[in-house]
């Protein structure tokens, strides 16, 4: 077999099936995907990126609220679990 041809064809087909498996990859994992040159390919502009971005920030703030939340409302239950009966009845009572 001869070896010689072989290297310059694996040198000329393994760069656009490497490139195209990174774009593979890329594409389902949601990541912008990049033209030849190295610029946003066409739908995937820096504009929705922003946007994305700027909803994913106020999802983040709505569930920090909501956590922030959640943890008083388990701290006043911990209170109450822990708390003498006598102490949890005196509160109960003065605030009738």
């Amino acid at each position: 077999m001869n070896w010689g041809i072989l290297i310059p064809i694996a040198a000329v087909t393994v760069g656009p099936i490497c490139w195209a498996f990174t774009t593979w990859v890329r594409a389902r994992h949601g990541y912008p995907l990049e033209n030849r040159k190295g610029g946003m390919a066409a739908g995937t502009g820096a504009a929705e990126i922003e946007r994305q971005n700027q909803l994913l920030i106020a999802e983040n703030d709505q569930l920090h609220g909501k956590m922030a939340r959640l943890e008083e409302r388990l701290s006043v239950l911990e209170r109450i679990a822990t708390d003498p009966a006598e102490r949890t009845a005196r509160e109960i009572d003065a605030l009738r």
